[in-house]
């Protein structure tokens, strides 16, 4: 499921923006970067995701944008 995500970002990224990024980790480990260079992706297992809870480590940001 992670790398579908992935390789649907890349692919989207790439045809509507030709942003060429970079893909670090595998979904076997559970998380998954695709740097953009402005733009950066987390994509996370839930396991993975409950481990480093981001989102409590970012509540003081700004929220720019929200994608559902």
């Amino acid at each position: 499921m992670l790398q579908a995500l992935a390789d649907a970002a890349w692919e989207k990224t790439q045809a509507a923006h030709d942003l060429h990024g970079r893909v670090e980790g595998a979904a076997r480990d559970g998380w998954i970067l695709v740097d953009f260079g402005d733009v950066i992706l987390h994509l996370f297992a839930p396991e993975k995701r409950n481990y480093y809870r981001l989102e409590e480590l970012w509540n003081q940001g700004k929220v720019l944008l929200r994608l559902q």
